[in-house]
């Protein structure tokens, strides 16, 4: 009888015991520290880089532990610069990638952005320019022999096979707006969202020509370097999808993306709200996919770009687009 009451004892210890066990709090880990992450943009800050302050202003990217540094600059110093290891990241075009990966930068396009290569040729309406054959023997404006702008009037050449001997190219700087206005040239080559819109807010029709209409290029996007995708995957996999969640977020809320940008770049307020909000707004349908998925870039389009920018003379050599791009940060963000 001693002997049972003492294992009944023993057995109530040893559940008291457990209960003890069970009722400690364990000690709280302290909350890892957000990480800095440096993303440079395009030259000036613009109410056209909305999804990237969206993505900040919404917490995208403080849901994966990131506190984005966005700079502002030159496209091909940046690239340099994530070539280099110096920067994990910049917003650049397709035919970037491929410039710099023929110079030995170990670039790579990690997430589509542009949809839509958004550039174009554009000219007052009634000047007759409607069609590719309407430019021979006319004065076309170009900021100069360098730029998206440059490879969108080539990428335009190879497409509708033109004759350049008999167009007339003439570097004009940005000015492209004004020199069409004014007759100093017959069309000019701008990004589609400005020159064109600049005028069309001035109260004049314009006739434009798309690139994008006649050759399908990657365009504007997420670009990293191979030592970063090896060593830091999963950073590029958290920027990636906080880049295409504020894209996504953008083109479902308009209104407040613009009030957010406006807030992010403050000068395109006041009187130059009215100008900003329409070059927002014809920038939207360049940021939706046509095929449905975010992100995403084909092997054909690389290709496509390889060779035209070889045959115009813009690559002096072949280029293996196959390490110049990867999807799979995007297939693993979910998108």
């Amino acid at each position: 009888m001693r002997k049972k009451v003492f294992s009944v004892v023993l057995l109530v210890l040893a559940v008291v015991g457990l209960a003890s066990c069970a009722s400690v709090t364990p000690t709280a880990q302290p909350a890892a520290s957000p990480q800095p992450v440096v993303i440079a943009l395009g030259y000036v800050p613009s109410v056209q880089f909305a999804p990237f302050y969206v993505a900040q202003a919404k917490g995208f990217f403080a849901d994966e532990g990131l506190v984005p540094e966005f700079r502002n600059g030159f496209e091909t110093d940046y690239l340099k610069l994530v070539g280099s290891g110096k920067i994990p990241f910049v917003v650049g075009s397709g035919e970037e990638v491929l410039l710099g990966r023929a110079q030995g930068l170990p670039v790579v396009y990690v997430a589509r952005w542009y949809t839509r290569f958004p550039v174009g040729i554009f000219a007052l309406a009634d000047s007759g320019i409607r069609t590719p054959a309407d430019l021979i023997g006319k004065k076309v404006g170009i900021p100069g022999p360098y730029g998206a702008s440059y490879v969108g009037w080539k990428a335009f050449v190879y497409a509708n096979k033109l004759d350049e001997g008999r167009i007339k190219l003439e570097n004009i700087g940005f000015t492209q707006a004004a020199a069409v206005s004014d007759g100093r040239v017959d069309a000019a080559v701008d990004y589609i969202v400005n020159g064109p819109v600049q005028l069309r807010i001035a109260g004049k029709k314009v006739n434009v020509m798309e690139v994008s209409d006649q050759i399908d290029l990657p365009s504007n996007g997420l670009i990293s370097n191979e030592q970063t995708i090896e060593r830091h995957p999963e950073l590029v996999r958290k920027v990636t999808r906080a880049m295409l969640r504020g894209i996504q977020y953008t083109l479902a809320h308009p209104d407040e993306a613009f009030a957010i940008s406006l807030r992010a770049v403050p000068e395109a307020g006041g009187a130059h709200e009215a100008a900003n909000r329409a070059i927002f707004d014809a920038a939207l349908r360049f940021w939706q996919p046509r095929d449905g998925q975010f992100g995403r870039t084909a092997l054909s389009q690389w290709i496509e770009a390889e060779q035209f920018m070889r045959k115009m003379g813009l690559l002096q050599h072949d280029v293996d687009v196959s390490h110049a791009f990867t999807n799979q940060f995007v297939t693993s963000s979910g998108q």
